[in-house]
C-alpha cells in the first residue's frame, strides 16, 4: 500500500494555503536553504546548533528528523494529508514532485514545499472511527498515517459509499515524540468532538455557560426563525453595565462569511461588544470584516470555543458541567 503522510505545519494553520498553492510545506526557515541543498542529518544538526545556540539536543534531533523526512523520505505519488483544527476537516492529496526551497514563502512558514494534487472532497473528522481520529492526533509535524486510517481517509475523499473498517487484529501504530503531549492533543480533539455533537439549543447554553464562568450574567433570547438564539452578557445581567456583550451562535456545517458578519454588526450599538461563534469556522473575508468592524468583535470557531471551555471549566456552574462533563488529570508541565 502506498505510504500516506500527515504534514501539519504550524498546527494546521496553513491548511488553506496548502490547498490554494497546491503544495504541502514546512517552515524551519533558518535551516531550510541548507536542507534543500542535500545536507545530511549531521550537517543539518550542526546548522541548527549554529543558528539556535543553547537549544536542547533532543529538540535539535527531533527538528532535523522532521526536515530530513520531508525532503528525503516522502516520495512522489505518496499520499499526504493535512488537518484544519478550525474546520475539523482533512485534506487528502498525492505528492507530485520533489521538495523545493521557496524563499518567497518564508513569511508564511512554508520555506520547504512539495507540489501536491489535492482531492476536491474534504474529509469530515466526524466520519472517522475513534481509532483513526486518535492515530491522526500526533503532535509531530510529519508522521506516517496508519493503514487503517489511510483507507478510511481515501475512501471518504474519493466518495466511496461504504467506508472500510479495520480488521479485528489490525494494530494502530502511532509515532509519538512526547507521549504526554500526545495525550493532551488527543484529549482536546475529543472535547471538540463532544462539543460538535451538541444540539443547536445545547450549543447556545454552552456558550452562555462559558460566559457565566468568565464572570458575566447572561440572557438567552427565544429561538428565532433560523433556530438561533442571541445571548446578552453583562456584569448586571440586564445590559445596563458595561461591557455589554452581544453574542450570535451558529452551530452548522460551513463557514460564516462576511455577509453574515455585516448583518450581525449592523444592529450593534456603538458601545456594544460583539462575540460571533461559528462551529463551522469563518471565511477569510469574514476574518477581514471582523478586523475592520466599528465595534470590538471577537470570533470563536470550534477551536476557540473548546479552549474557552477548558480554560474556564473550574468556575463553570453545574448546568454547564452537566452539559459537557469533563475530568481533570495532571501531568508534568
Amino acid at each position: 500500500m502506498t505510504t500516506m503522510w500527515m504534514v501539519r505545519a504550524k498546527g494546521g494553520l496553513l491548511y488553506e494555503e496548502f490547498r490554494e498553492k497546491a503544495v504541502a510545506a514546512i517552515g524551519w526557515v533558518r535551516i531550510a536553504e541548507e536542507a534543500s541543498k542535500g545536507a545530511t542529518r549531521e550537517q543539518l544538526a550542526d546548522a541548527y546548533r549554529e543558528v539556535s545556540p543553547g537549544t536542547k539536543e533532543g529538540t535539535i534531533i527531533a527538528g532535523v528528523s522532521q526536515v530530513y523526512r520531508f525532503i528525503h523520505e516522502i516520495k512522489n505519488d505518496d499520499w499526504v494529508v493535512t488537518y484544519s483544527t478550525e474546520n475539523r476537516t482533512y485534506l487528502v492529496g498525492q505528492v507530485k514532485g520533489p521538495c523545493e526551497y521557496r524563499p518567497e514563502w518564508t513569511d508564511l512558514n512554508m520555506a520547504l514545499a512539495r507540489p501536491v494534487a489535492w482531492l476536491q472532497k474534504e474529509v469530515d473528522r466526524d466520519l472517522l472511527l475513534t481509532g483513526s481520529k486518535n492515530s491522526l492526533g500526533s503532535v509531530l509535524t510529519i508522521f506516517k498515517v496508519p493503514e487503517s486510517a489511510q483507507r478510511e481517509l481515501l475512501a471518504i475523499a474519493k466518495g466511496a459509499v461504504q467506508i472500510p473498517r479495520p480488521t479485528s487484529d489490525e494494530l494502530v501504530e502511532v509515532e509519538v515524540n512526547d507521549p504526554l503531549r500526545q495525550t493532551e492533543v488527543i484529549a482536546f480533539e475529543r472535547i471538540k468532538d463532544q462539543i460538535n455533537r451538541l444540539d443547536w439549543d445545547e450549543m447556545q447554553e454552552l456558550v452562555a455557560g462559558i460566559l457565566r464562568a468568565m464572570g458575566y450574567k447572561t440572557q438567552v433570547s427565544p429561538a428565532g426563525p433560523d433556530r438561533g438564539k442571541d445571548i446578552l452578557a453583562s456584569p448586571d445581567g440586564f445590559g445596563f453595565q458595561q461591557p455589554r456583550i452581544v453574542v450570535e451562535v451558529k452551530h452548522r456545517d460551513g463557514k460564516m462569511g462576511s455577509a453574515q458578519l455585516r448583518s450581525f454588526l449592523g444592529g450593534r450599538h456603538k458601545d456594544d461588544r460583539g462575540l460571533y461563534v461559528s462551529t463551522g469556522g469563518f471565511t477569510k473575508d469574514a476574518l477581514y470584516e471582523a478586523e475592520r468592524a466599528a465595534v470590538p468583535l471577537m470570533l470563536w470557531s470550534l477551536d476557540e470555543l473548546a479552549r474557552a471551555l477548558t480554560d474556564n471549566y473550574q468556575t463553570a456552574d453545574a448546568k454547564t458541567k452537566q452539559l459537557m462533563p469533563l475530568r481533570y488529570f495532571y501531568m508534568p508541565a
